[in-house]
């Protein structure tokens, strides 16, 4: 597989690789802006109300709480409720909003870092798997 074609497989990988490693790294970064600056609050959950158009139920449910300032804010959780982790409606859950943006949302304990780390090993793996390519093919 040399040539044209092989190029093109070791440069998307490569490129593809690049992208998940920035995208765990963007993750992190903003879970430790949002530990570092945000305000915590404690957010009242609720089930979203499903329209004639919403084919299941949405595993994100709503999120409202009211800022430093008065306001009163709803988002959809940046989180699913899970079995293990549910968010069961009408029951409160620990959040840090952004005072910037209160719409930027994390939900204490439920980070998500792992995530983020499997998406900077998978990029690292990605580019190492495209430039053991590069020398195989080339």
């Amino acid at each position: 597989m040399g040539g044209t074609a092989g190029f093109a497989v070791v440069v998307f990988g490569a490129l593809g690789g690049v992208v998940a490693y920035l995208a765990g790294v963007v993750g992190l970064r903003e879970l430790r802006r949002m530990r570092r600056v945000g305000v915590p609050a404690s957010a009242l959950v609720r089930e979203r109300a499903l329209g004639p158009e919403d084919r299941s139920p949405s595993p994100r449910p709503l999120l409202q709480f009211e800022t430093a300032d008065g306001r009163v804010v709803e988002v959809f959780s940046p989180v699913p409720s899970t079995t293990r982790h549910p968010l069961p409606d009408g029951g409160y859950v620990p959040v840090r909003y952004d005072p910037a943006d209160p719409r930027q949302v994390l939900v204490e304990g439920r980070e998500r870092r792992r995530l983020e780390y499997a998406f900077m090993a998978l990029g690292v793996a990605m580019v190492l798997l495209a430039i053991a390519l590069a020398v195989a093919v080339f």
